[in-house]
């Protein structure tokens, strides 16, 4: 009898051995970021990621108007385009009605954790063999998206430690000589720049806020069109190339809306607007709706940063009174220095930045660096 307990128990401990062993040899321990994941060795694997559009291509996917459930494209970044920064996930047909986005558009953008076997899929890397997928309710960002990358150091090293008009000089030597958009151009490039993160097929309208198509553009009262920040009077440097055409500080904006903002200046006004009602204006001043202060701020200290009179182009400066004449100078700057400190760079600003790095190759700084307005306009 004691040789029989003996042996059932040896033989529990056998079983319970085998079954942990195979628990712990075929689950994965670390739930890693879809930037790491890109980066490791062929394995079963957790990712954190958000779900980004559908594959289509090596290097595409589909972002709206879904073909089918097969797959899904995450990223550690809702906003992510760029498809070097993301996993393809292939779905079977387990996961095709609660997950692939024909059939579920609105999990576009959604948090989820996805367990299965790291290895190439459409020549991309990618997920097969699901074995789990969780939606989750949010996602910590892993420590590449905490940290500048070296590249990023390296664009503003030269300015590293400098203030005042010397550090004004040097990031204008940065960001000059940017590749120049056509006017035409640059409403293709709005549609990017400016898409509204919960829904690819349209455009956030700067002074309204509304979501509207990206197709919705044009003259007509309810269309949207080019908004120059800086308003184009101040310097009469119109659409031309160069000022005239820089992403940095054009916005979609509601065609009646910008034409009552006209040529003038940023200041505290005293009449709410009719339609952009979150506004106010008055006879020579315009006064965003607070969501946009610090970036309609930060958009005219870029301006005047990036275009000081060099190669033939305008010289624009911020000033501390109004001005609505075609002299390059803008206003108001105290009001101004009071709307960046109140209205910190948003999560979209720093998207949108990115996006014009693509198409013109130079950056706003004070979205990189918002300590900078105050070392140069103290």
């Amino acid at each position: 009898m004691y040789n029989n307990i003996r042996y059932r128990l040896y033989f529990i401990v056998l079983t319970v051995t085998f079954l942990v062993t195979t628990v712990f040899a075929t689950t994965p321990t670390i739930c890693y970021s879809v930037f790491d994941a890109i980066n490791i060795n062929n394995h079963d694997i957790t990712v954190n990621g958000y779900i980004v559009g559908e594959p289509v291509l090596t290097n595409k996917i589909n972002t709206s108007n879904f073909k089918n459930d097969y797959a899904i494209a995450i990223a550690d970044s809702r906003n992510e385009s760029d498809t070097n920064n993301m996993i393809f996930v292939k779905l079977d047909k387990d996961y095709r009605n609660n997950f692939g986005l024909k059939s579920n558009p609105h999990n576009k953008g959604m948090a989820v954790r996805i367990t299965g076997t790291k290895e190439t899929y459409f020549n991309h890397s990618g997920i097969k063999n699901v074995t789990s997928i969780v939606f989750v309710s949010s996602i910590a960002k892993p420590d590449n998206e905490n940290k500048p990358s070296s590249s990023y150091n390296d664009y503003y090293a030269d300015a590293s430690g400098k203030t005042g008009l010397s550090l004004k000089a040097t990031l204008n030597d940065i960001i000059d000589n940017h590749k120049e958009l056509s006017y035409s151009d640059v409403w293709q490039a709005l549609r990017d720049t400016d898409e509204d993160p919960n829904n690819s097929s349209n455009v956030i309208l700067l002074y309204t806020g509304k979501s509207t198509s990206k197709y919705n553009n044009g003259g007509d009262v309810d269309n949207w069109n080019r908004e120059h920040v800086w308003a184009k009077s101040h310097g009469d440097f119109g659409t031309r190339m160069g000022a005239g055409t820089d992403l940095h500080h054009i916005r979609p904006a509601d065609v009646s809306v910008n034409s009552s903002r006209g040529n003038k200046n940023f200041d505290k006004s005293l009449y709410r607007h009719h339609e952009a009602t979150d506004c106010f204006h008055d006879s020579d001043s315009f006064e965003p709706r607070d969501e946009v202060k610090g970036d309609v701020a930060r958009m005219i200290f870029y301006m005047a940063t990036r275009y000081e009179g060099k190669h033939g182009e305008v010289d624009l400066e911020v000033v501390n009174y109004i001005n609505n004449s075609k002299t390059p100078y803008h206003g108001i700057l105290s009001t101004l220095l009071k709307w960046h400190k109140d209205d910190p760079v948003s999560e979209f600003e720093r998207v949108r930045n990115d996006k014009i790095y693509k198409y013109q190759g130079n950056r706003n700084p004070f979205i990189d660096h918002p300590e900078w307005v105050e070392a140069i306009w103290n």
